[in-house]
């Protein structure tokens, strides 16, 4: 009864009243968080995420380069000295 008065006599019927919705802060904080978490996630992703398949390919290529270098080291001997 009485805020109904207070409503009336501040507005006009034909006037709506905005009402601020209500949010409990500690369920936006966490929401916020876990979207910055996630957005993180993503980026490391990006940055140092790769496949098995890649890492065993990347693995297979360096023990070709390797193995084709040593196959390729010079002996210190010099050929034209015999």
């Amino acid at each position: 009864m009485g805020r109904r008065s207070i409503l009336s006599d501040v507005c006009s019927p034909k006037e709506t009243i905005l009402s601020a919705e209500i949010i409990n802060l500690n369920k936006f904080r966490k929401v916020r968080n876990k979207a910055a978490k996630e957005q993180a996630s993503e980026e490391n992703k990006i940055r140092f995420g790769r496949t098995k398949a890649e890492k065993q390919a990347d693995e297979k290529a360096r023990q070709r380069a390797e193995q084709q270098l040593d196959q390729t080291v010079l002996s210190d001997k010099d050929p034209s000295i015999d």
